[in-house]
């Protein structure tokens, strides 16, 4: 007896338990937005920024996380103060020669060669042309810098591929091939 007592419990308490579950009105969610969150269209006004904006400007006098300023122009006249003034920033144990030729044989060789004499595979393949020899170029550690920082002629800007302390790295390995040739 006490087994069918038992028996019916269990089942009345499944139908129970089966019969509070309807898919067409689901039960209480809590954090809704989680669960089913609201598809914003991507440049549409929101209320989530100030006077309905797309987004939010940086506070006033902010810089990237990062930045560095350079003060000298892209200009020509930028490109003589540098080499005029501009000094390595490096000490003796900052300059790593091993690192400054990975990074000229990774952004450089394409172009100048493995010996700086502007004899690069791509100016091989004639896909570049009038690629100069350090050897040929009155240059400075400034002015090499300057450069790599804004790019000249056919030679586009590697600001963004390297890093300040990189660009120095690969401005003393350039010296060091100018002093080879």
């Amino acid at each position: 007896m006490k087994s069918a007592h038992k028996i019916t419990l269990l089942f009345g308490l499944t139908i129970l338990v089966a019969s509070c579950k309807d898919n067409a009105a689901p039960n209480y969610q809590y954090f809704p937005n989680m669960y089913e969150s609201v598809g914003y269209e991507t440049y549409a006004e929101s209320d989530a920024f100030k006077d309905g904006k797309e987004g939010q400007l940086p506070a006033a006098g902010t810089v990237n996380r990062g930045f560095e300023p350079y003060e000298y122009e892209n200009s020509t006249a930028g490109y003589e103060l540098a080499k005029a003034n501009l000094k390595s920033p490096l000490d003796s144990l900052s300059r790593d020669a091993e690192k400054g030729k990975e990074l000229y044989e990774i952004y450089c060789i394409s172009c100048h060669g493995s010996a700086g004499n502007g004899k690069g595979k791509l100016v091989e393949r004639e896909k570049f042309l009038g690629v100069p020899s350090y050897k040929d170029r009155v240059i400075t550690e400034g002015s090499i810098f300057h450069v790599i920082t804004y790019g000249l002629n056919s030679m586009g800007s590697h600001a963004n591929q390297l890093s300040a302390k990189e660009r120095w790295l690969v401005t003393d390995y350039v010296l060091k091939l100018k002093s080879e040739l």
